[in-house]
């Protein structure tokens, strides 16, 4: 654990510019201490210069950056007490494992018995107990990614950082260490910011989500939120893969609307939305498939596209209101293509979108 505690992360207004590009424009928030919060948006939306810009390899054009109420804007990454673990890991192939986790201590000028000492404690930390003196090549891409957090814990910083951390990983591995990470930062009570365009992956790990797109935060929030609650057609469509469809908000009474949505009428909290014309956000999930035909109100439509993916069936379904994408949990009754369904919806998972 960092020997002075957590910190927290402050952003005032920061903007940072390449020439008459803007990479970040702006941005204000702040992370909490002990907590972990994610970046997240697609390619090119600021999240890693943002990251970049906590640890101190970027400096800011504009605004204030603060860590344990400390004013670092313009200080070096040297100066910051911020560790940050890379995509590539940028473990030393040279060294043995043993010797990478110390470098830091011992460029910082510990004597070496000491920096060894510190080295052991945080590779037992991790589970690597036996592992000291084996080569970067030798181990799995799961070990690499641990001998590379206990080379960032090595320096106890107030911040520990995490650029696309598993992006190098398989699938069935991704899973186990975002789930070692997520345990590690809480039982260290670790102030955490992490980078990922994995939508699964920051539901999994964070306790807040700041979803970027263009330089700007589009949304920040808990993770459920985020996902039942998107503040616009952006977020709703980056998390969790939402039809945005068009909708009719008929009228409102107190917080609830009353939605027209094909010949289903919705009863939904309208979100500020007046009467006319409105999005709909209905989570893949949210829409229930049958065969035949229930007795009330359901949306006809044709299967164009079924998928098998283990857990789950992915349909393509065309409607007069467009084509659905929907996520069915019965794969032992697939339903063929060309085959016409019904469609009702749950309760959950259908939001009205303030545009």
């Amino acid at each position: 654990m960092p020997k002075s505690g957590p910190s927290s992360v402050e952003f005032s207004a920061v903007t940072k510019r390449y020439g008459t590009v803007t990479a970040v424009d702006a941005v204000s928030f702040t992370i909490e201490p002990g907590t972990l919060v994610t970046l997240l948006g697609p390619s090119g939306c600021g999240k890693t210069t943002t990251l970049r810009l906590i640890a101190g390899l970027e400096i800011a054009s504009e605004g204030t950056i603060s860590i344990g109420g400390r004013d670092v804007t313009r200080l070096s990454a040297a100066d910051r007490s911020v560790s940050m673990v890379f995509q590539s890991y940028a473990l030393f192939p040279h060294m043995s494992v043993l010797d990478n986790v110390a470098y830091g201590p011992t460029v910082s000028g510990r004597r070496k018995a000491d920096a060894r000492a510190m080295a052991h404690e945080k590779l037992d930390l991790l589970g690597l107990k036996g592992f000291e003196g084996r080569m970067p090549s030798e181990l799995s891409g799961g070990q690499q990614q641990r001998v590379a957090v206990a080379r960032a814990l090595v320096l106890e910083p107030e911040v520990l950082l995490f650029d696309e951390p598993l992006s190098n990983l398989d699938a069935k591995l991704r899973r186990r260490v975002r789930e070692d990470i997520r345990e590690l930062q809480q039982r260290l009570n670790l102030t955490v910011g992490y980078v990922t365009h994995d939508q699964q992956e920051a539901l999994a790990v964070s306790d807040r989500i700041i979803v970027m797109s263009n330089a700007r935060i589009a949304q920040s929030g808990p993770p459920r939120e985020l996902y039942e609650a998107p503040a616009n057609p952006f977020v709703a469509d980056f998390i969790g893969d939402a039809n945005l469809l068009d909708a009719e908000l008929l009228s409102v009474e107190g917080a609830r609307a009353q939605v027209r949505f094909g010949p289903v009428v919705l009863d939904l909290p309208h979100r500020g939305a007046g009467t006319g014309g409105i999005k709909l956000s209905i989570r893949p999930e949210a829409f229930l498939l049958s065969a035949t035909r229930p007795n009330r109100p359901c949306i006809a439509g044709t299967i164009a596209k079924a998928a098998y993916l283990g857990a789950h069936m992915e349909y393509s379904v065309t409607t007069e209101g467009g084509e659905l994408f929907v996520v069915d949990r019965d794969v032992m009754r697939p339903i063929a293509v060309g085959s016409t369904v019904w469609i009702d919806l749950a309760d959950h998972g259908v939001t009205v979108v303030p545009v």
